[in-house]
């Protein structure tokens, strides 16, 4: 499980990152604010955030709203010196909250709580489907309306609030959501990152790069569309069936 430290304290963050690791749990990446905690979790994918409630700008409560709003949004455990907010942190996407200075004992067992939701989410996307998938998506443009094959299709990114369709006609968006995409055609591609579904059959391979971090290598195309951490298991598990 990867894990995203969000406090805009440093020695705070130097703590809370130590015990993460001596838990056994990797950190993919630490903020001071809201403003890079939400750039963090498009980059990263982080399968947790560990985010401190009071802030300078907005606080971790106002990151939390936004971050539930994303169609695969990560846990999140509330860090905070108030015990006051904990009625509020439960009504928004927390996993739990955790009282300053916190306690191993308890973020070990938060993070266990917390590793069993998200094995549940990743496993949910490959609930089979019942009624038969598109063989072509409509992209409407000004210049009409293109059908795009699904077979030449290689990949799917999330583009804000469309969907950019990466294929062997070109590049178009539509405007589809990624969840949609994944669940009715989850037999022909796999979620490699919160932006990113690529087609099953086009896969060549994984490439490594000097960060650490895993590309999917495709047939027909140079784009290498990058693999979070939170889907690499799954990712390398379904290359071993190829």
């Amino acid at each position: 499980m990867d894990i995203l430290i969000v406090d805009d304290e440093p020695l705070a963050r130097i703590r809370l990152k130590k015990m993460v690791l001596e838990l056994g749990y990797d950190v993919v990446a630490e903020a001071s604010d809201s403003e890079t905690a939400f750039a963090a979790v498009t980059t990263y994918d982080p399968s947790l955030l560990l985010l401190d409630i009071e802030m300078p700008g907005e606080n971790g409560l106002a990151i939390a709203e936004k971050i539930s709003l994303l169609e695969t949004p990560p846990a999140i455990i509330f860090t905070t010196a108030y015990d006051q907010y904990a009625l509020e942190a439960f009504n928004t996407v927390a996993a739990s909250y955790l009282l300053k200075p916190v306690e191993k004992l308890k973020l070990e067992q938060a993070l266990e709580k917390a590793k069993t939701l998200t094995k549940f989410q990743i496993a949910s996307v490959d609930l089979p489907l019942k009624n038969k998938s598109r063989e072509h998506i409509a992209s409407k443009g000004h210049r009409g309306i293109q059908l795009i094959d699904i077979k030449s299709i290689r990949h799917f990114m999330a583009d804000q609030k469309y969907v950019m369709i990466f294929s062997t006609q070109g590049e178009v968006l539509i405007d589809e959501t990624l969840k949609d995409l994944e669940e009715e055609f989850s037999e022909d591609f796999i979620r490699v990152h919160r932006n990113s579904l690529v087609s099953i059959k086009h896969i060549l391979g994984l490439d490594r790069d000097q960060q650490g971090h895993y590309h999917v290598r495709l047939q027909d195309t140079d784009e290498k569309p990058m693999v979070s951490r939170r889907y690499a298991s799954k990712v390398k598990s379904l290359l071993k069936k190829l």
